[in-house]
Parts: structure tokens; C-alpha cells; sequence
């Protein structure tokens, strides 16, 4: 495999930093599922943790380095997640942490990362306007700017959920991992093409926020004007080109996806595994509805990477979901 701006040795040392609540999540197989999706189906469940998200593990990574290197300070923009993360990482450290995040996102997540103790600002715009801002406030307060996918740990961080899962699977003919920003995947992509490389690696992003996808396939950056999806945590719109360079070295695919196949994935997760999840976390399973004869008869894992999620929002869309049928 070609080099990426990943290292193993990085990431096996990025487990010795993380708190151990965010590691070895709960791997296994979900029979449950298997009629319906007409495949072989493991879960890797990132929400099973405090933030309820697979972000702590690059946050994680991220302020054990500012600690050690006595920064008192960091700002990050955040869908949500990420925000909720660096919170729980940075007070555990003694770490000032400030978040910027859009007013439009779930007031779950916003409510989360105030009770975390983060200082949060709103900004009237989408994920890519909290970006600008957080960076002005970094230059303006001179205190360090946390660039999710941008900033390796992040990258390293979620990475040790791949050592997991190439640990704990001995066999697997598809890995489905929701594309976002990309640490997800060029972390989790990178360890399991250096490790199993037999295994595929799809990279999953609804047809409402294609911009990384379309990155992906046309080979450079292609950002879009706009988003329109209810997976808020995957809504970016200007891939950063070094997080394209990774994937485009660890991803054999990246598809899109219809919100009503989100919708049926949530519901899925729902009523048989019993998982409450947000639509991001549901992609993998979206992918599978969408392409039942592509994953027929194949051993798949789909990483459960976010429950972070508006109960009203949450039954509005799941309570009647129709399923679609290929």
C-alpha cells in the first residue's frame, strides 16, 4: 500500500492515551438483521461510551499532546460530536475548551457540549461557517485550532477502532464506514488495508452531502454550495485535500445514499438490535439496503459510530419508516 500521513506505530501508541472507557468497543455479530439485509452482519458499537460517539478517540489523542506540551486552551468547529468529545478529553486534562457550532445543529449535541463545560458560540450557517469562525477565534485568542480529519490524531485516534476490528474479526469481506470529514474512514481504511487487505473498504455519504464522494471518484477536491440531509454529522461541503489524498490510498468505494434508506437503517437498528442511533450511524446499513445483491451471502461490518440524537427528531423519522425493498 501506498504511504498515507498514517503510521501504525502511531496508532498502536494512540491506544496507551486513550482513556479505556473509549476503547474495545463491543464488537459482534447481529443475527438479528441477517434476514432482512440477506448478508452476514457485525456491528462495531462506537456509542457505548460517554460522549456516545467514536470522536473521543482523536480527542483523546489530541489533548494528551496539548497537556503535555502545557497548552492551556484549544477550539474546535463541530457538528456536534466532535464538540461533545473534545469537552469530556479537555476537562479531563484541565484543558479551556471552546466550541463552534451552528445553531441549526441537534439541540441534543449543542446541550451536551454546554454540560460538558465547553464554552459554545452559534453561528447563523452550516458546519463549514463554524469552521471559519472557530479558526478567526484561533487566531484572534492565539490558542490552538483543533481541525477534525485535518489534525492526524484525529485520524489515529479513530484508527484504533480498525485494530479492533482486524483483531476481532479474523475474516471480513466488506467494511462499511461513514464518510464525513474522513477520519473515520482514512483511519479505520488505513489500518484495515495495511492488515487485511483482502477486506473492502466502502465509504458511505448521503446523496444529500456528496461533496467527499464526488472528491473520491473524480480524483481532486469538489466542494458543493450547499447540504441536505438529516445525517447533520456527516454535512460537510469542502473536503480538506490532504484527507482526500488518504482515502482516495484506502478506499475501494464510496457510495451515496437516499434519506429514506437512512431512515430504514435507524429503524432496523431499532427494532432488531435495539439500537438507538443517529442517521450517520446508519449508513452502513442504508448502503446495504440500496445494493442487497452487491453484500448477498458476504461477511459485512458496519461501524455504529454516533447515538447522539434529537428524540423528536428521531421518532418522527423512525416511526414509520417503509423499508425499501430491491
Amino acid at each position: 500500500m501506498q504511504e498515507t500521513r498514517l503510521d501504525i506505530a502511531r496508532i498502536r501508541a494512540a491506544r496507551r492515551v486513550i482513556d479505556p472507557i473509549f476503547l474495545d468497543s463491543p464488537l459482534y455479530r447481529c443475527e438479528a438483521l441477517e434476514p432482512g439485509l440477506g448478508c452476514t452482519v457485525s456491528i462495531k458499537l462506537e456509542t457505548a461510551n460517554p460522549v456516545r460517539s467514536f470522536k473521543a478517540r482523536g480527542t483523546e489523542v489530541v489533548t494528551s499532546l496539548l497537556a503535555d506540551h502545557g497548552s492551556r486552551a484549544v477550539v474546535c468547529a463541530s457538528a456536534g460530536n466532535l464538540g461533545q468529545a473534545l469537552a469530556w478529553s479537555g476537562r479531563a486534562r484541565g484543558l479551556d475548551v471552546a466550541v463552534v457550532a451552528s445553531r441549526f445543529a441537534p439541540a441534543a449535541k449543542l446541550d451536551r457540549i454546554r454540560a460538558l463545560g465547553a464554552t459554545l458560540e452559534l453561528v447563523d450557517g452550516d458546519f463549514e461557517m463554524a469552521r471559519a469562525r472557530a479558526a478567526a477565534v484561533s487566531r484572534y485568542d492565539g490558542i490552538r485550532l483543533l481541525e477534525d480529519s485535518l489534525d492526524i490524531e484525529t485520524c489515529e485516534g479513530a484508527a484504533t477502532i480498525g485494530l479492533e476490528l482486524v483483531d476481532g474479526l479474523p475474516s471480513v469481506d466488506a467494511v462499511l464506514i461513514a464518510l464525513g470529514g474522513g477520519a473515520l474512514a482514512t483511519g479505520v481504511g488505513h489500518v484495515v488495508k495495511a492488515c487485511a487487505p483482502e477486506a473492502e473498504v466502502i465509504c458511505v455519504q448521503p446523496l444529500g452531502a456528496p461533496a467527499m464522494t464526488h472528491s473520491w471518484r473524480q480524483r481532486r477536491v469538489v466542494t458543493t454550495d450547499t447540504t441536505d440531509t438529516i445525517a447533520d454529522g456527516v454535512a460537510g461541503r469542502r473536503p480538506i485535500p490532504a484527507v482526500l489524498d488518504d482515502l482516495l490510498l484506502v478506499a475501494d468505494d464510496a457510495v451515496l445514499v437516499e434519506e429514506a434508506s437512512i431512515i430504514a437503517g435507524m429503524r432496523l437498528l431499532f427494532d432488531h438490535a435495539g439500537l438507538v442511533v443517529e442517521p450517520s450511524a446508519a449508513l452502513g446499513i442504508a448502503a446495504i439496503l440500496e445494493d442487497r445483491d452487491r453484500f448477498a451471502g458476504r461477511h459485512v461490518v458496519t461501524i455504529v459510530c454516533g447515538g447522539n440524537v434529537d428524540v423528536g427528531a428521531y421518532r418522527r423519522w423512525v416511526g414509520g419508516a417503509p423499508i425499501p425493498r430491491s
